[in-house]
C-alpha cells in the first residue's frame, strides 16, 4: 500500500469504499459487521478502512477487542465544493437542451 496519505478523491474512487461510507452513514459499525456486507476478506475491508481513515472520512475507536468505525463527513465538503464548480456547466447545458426541445415542438 502507498505510504502517502490518501485524499478524499482517491478514497472514494473505489466502489467498495463508497459502499462502506454508505453503511457508516446510518450508524457506527464494528469491522466484523462491515465485513459481513462484502464478498471480500476482513483483511481487505480493513485495508479499505485504512484508506478511508487516512482521508479522514472515517474514524475508529477500540471497544474491547473490536474496533468501531464511524463516518466523518466533513472532508466530503471538499468534494462538494469541487462538484459545485462544475454544476454551472451542467445547468447551462440543460438550459440549452430545454430551449432546443421547446423550439422543436413549436
Amino acid at each position: 500500500m502507498n505510504a502517502a496519505k490518501h485524499d478524499v478523491f482517491q478514497a472514494i474512487a473505489d466502489p467498495t469504499r463508497r459502499d462502506v461510507l454508505k453503511l457508516l452513514a446510518h450508524k457506527e459499525l464494528p469491522i466484523s459487521e462491515i465485513s459481513s456486507h462484502f464478498p471480500i476478506s476482513r483483511t481487505a475491508v480493513a485495508k479499505h478502512l485504512h484508506i478511508l481513515s487516512e482521508a479522514k472520512l472515517v474514524s475508529g475507536r477500540k471497544v474491547g477487542r473490536e474496533k468501531i468505525y464511524q463516518l466523518r463527513p466533513e472532508p466530503l465538503k471538499e468534494l462538494k465544493d469541487w462538484l459545485a464548480f462544475y454544476e454551472q456547466f451542467w445547468s447551462n447545458r440543460l438550459s440549452i437542451l430545454k430551449h432546443v426541445v421547446e423550439n422543436e415542438e413549436k
